[in-house]
This record gives C-alpha cells, structure tokens and sequence, in this order.
C-alpha cells in the first residue's frame, strides 16, 4: 500500500509497513479493534474516508488476510468485515503507538484509555526480556539477524555489530 517494496531491505518493519503503514489503514484497524466497527458505513462514518479510499483498504487487508468479509444480508447483498488473528495481532503494535502519542502528541492528556474488559485495569504495551523482564532503555536493545535474513546479509551485520 506505500506503493514502494522493501524486499531489499530483509525488514519485518518495512514488510508490515507495505501492508498496514498508511494513515487510513491503521485507523480502520484501531476502529476494528477497539470500537466494533465491521460495516463498510460504520468505518466511512466514525472516520470521514473517501468510499474508494476506504474499498481499497478493506479490500487490502482482506487480501492480506488481516480481515474477511462475511456477509450479513442476501437482500441487498452486504458484508461486514471481521478481523482474523492476523488483524487482531495488531492490538499491542497499536497500543504501543498510542502510549508514544500519548507521552509525545497529546498535550491535555491521553484521549483514550485501555482497560482489560475483565476487571477494568490499565492495558499498556511494553518491551520484556525473557530472563530480566521489563526493559525500560531503548539503547539496551540490540538488532541482530535471525534465521530469515541472507547469510551474506547476517555476516555484514554481525561485523558491524561486533565494532
């Protein structure tokens, strides 16, 4: 959907990105995710998208499987679009950018709040070591390659990151 690839590139950012890196197509997917919208006229209402803008979307996130369409009336014919897991493994992607927006691009205070349904507490996103647990500096985060980068690419990172 950027209307660029980044195959060259061997990133899972980039490649996620192509698929849900446009302004509209997050936006759908929060609406989807956090306010039950699966209509075609719920999305185009709550956001004030173009129809053929918002068409395109949704049909690209039924291609890429993030959503299916599911019919919901034979007269007239109409469907309603559902996340699959793949779309709904987008919440935490999504609530980690909003806590950044909140902390940076929202000067009166966050303007939405995630609670668990169950019992009401704060839902917040945060980078977890499997051995230290939370981890609280960016700059403690090391890159390095995993099984599905090239080997001439992984050797080039791993000197790089050996300097």
């Amino acid at each position: 959907m950027l209307g660029k690839t980044y195959d060259d590139q061997v990133c899972s950012i980039a490649r996620a990105l192509e698929v849900v890196g446009e302004r509209w197509s997050v936006l759908i997917v929060r609406n989807a995710l956090f306010a039950g919208s699966t209509r075609f006229t719920d999305f185009q209402r709550s956001l004030g998208i173009a129809p053929n803008v918002l068409k395109t979307r949704l049909d690209g996130f039924v291609e890429a499987g993030i959503m299916r369409r599911q019919q919901y009336s034979e007269q007239p014919e109409l469907y309603e679009y559902v996340l699959t897991e793949k779309g709904r493994d987008l919440a935490p992607a999504l609530i980690a950018l909003t806590e950044w927006g909140d902390r940076w691009a929202a000067p009166d205070g966050p303007p939405i709040l995630y609670r668990h349904a169950a019992c009401g507490s704060p839902v917040t996103h945060e980078v977890v070591c499997t051995s230290c647990g939370r981890v609280d500096d960016p700059a403690a985060v090391t890159a390095l390659p995993g099984p599905g980068m090239p080997a001439e690419r992984a050797e080039r990172v791993t000197e790089r990151a050996a300097r």
